[in-house]
């Protein structure tokens, strides 16, 4: 027994093991789906980067003119087509605007129509892909056969017949780009609904008495919000687009009302004169902005589909 005790280890309280984390590393506390992809979001430097450049038009566009007061309104022919100096940082128009000013006042316009444009889309598709996917049978091949015609549809051509009938203005195009940017989410949704109306959690309250509105109000289109979430910055993208290209062909706003594509237009007529300040700045800020709506809906799609998560 003695020579037994000699070989044990002495397991007193001075010699005792320290706590060793798992081969794996230390175990954090659990945190939600939520929690992970905002973190995963935040790792990507390229999402960040849109972030920047997105917040940047915004406060530029909407907080600018407070700091900035330039001349969009008045024409002043003493001031025609001055380069960028001192009072015009990049220059006037062929009508004496101030280039800066109305670049303020354009990109207002179309941030404007790009959000309520993509807000609209949304709700509409959210709604109408989420009611054909949770009623089946002939309520969604009706629905979805009524997407399959407005896709059909050159959405473009509708909206310049409309614009020109009936005027353009902010509400207006936003409402007119709306009503043919909310096909694809349509489509989103109700793929999204079909797999989850047979999941346990709605199996239990269409046991427990929902309504068909509650089960998707409730807990259809807040369980699609992952999808929903990623197909607004591409539907921001498309809108700027599409009212950038409007304004382009003539049909856009109006004076006193500017917006981005109108301003290139202008400018490319004076590109030979070598006014360059008149086109530049304008294409590059749509650039910047379409391309920061898409890094950002690029970053929230790797984000949220867990199979795209980094490990």
């Amino acid at each position: 027994m003695s020579q037994l005790s000699q070989s044990l280890p002495d397991l007193g309280e001075d010699s005792r093991a320290p706590n060793l984390a798992p081969e794996g590393g230390e175990i954090g506390a659990p945190q939600t789906g939520w929690k992970l992809a905002l973190r995963e979001f935040a790792q990507n430097k390229l999402a960040l980067v849109g972030v920047g450049i997105l917040l940047f038009f915004v406060i530029f566009c909407f907080l600018g003119p407070i700091l900035y007061h330039g001349n969009v309104l008045n024409t002043n022919l003493s001031s025609t087509d001055l380069a960028p100096g001192a009072g015009h940082p990049i220059g006037t128009t062929d009508e004496g605007f101030d280039e800066l000013a109305l670049l303020m006042k354009g990109g207002q316009a179309a941030l404007e129509v790009g959000f309520i444009a993509a807000a609209f889309g949304i709700v509409l598709g959210a709604l109408w892909g989420a009611v054909a996917g949770l009623a089946g049978g002939i309520v969604d091949s009706t629905l979805m056969r009524v997407v399959d015609v407005f896709l059909s549809i050159p959405g473009l051509f509708i909206i310049l017949i409309v614009a020109v009938k009936y005027g353009a203005s902010v509400l207006s195009l936003s409402l007119i780009i709306g009503a043919f940017t909310w096909l694809v989410p349509a489509r989103l949704v109700r793929g999204e609904v079909l797999t989850l109306r047979t999941r346990d959690f709605v199996s239990a309250a269409r046991t427990a008495g929902a309504t068909r509105r509650r089960l998707i109000n409730r807990h259809l289109i807040p369980n699609a919000l992952g999808v929903i979430i990623v197909n607004v910055t591409f539907n921001v993208a498309d809108a700027i687009l599409a009212v950038a290209a409007l304004g382009f062909l003539g049909f856009g706003l109006h004076y006193p009302s500017q917006d981005w594509g109108d301003m290139l237009s202008n400018g490319i007529q004076y590109m030979q004169d070598g006014d360059w300040w008149l086109v530049y700045p304008v294409g590059i800020s749509i650039v910047l902005v379409v391309m920061a709506c898409n890094l950002i809906g690029d970053a929230l799609r790797d984000s949220l589909d867990v199979r795209l998560r980094r490990r």
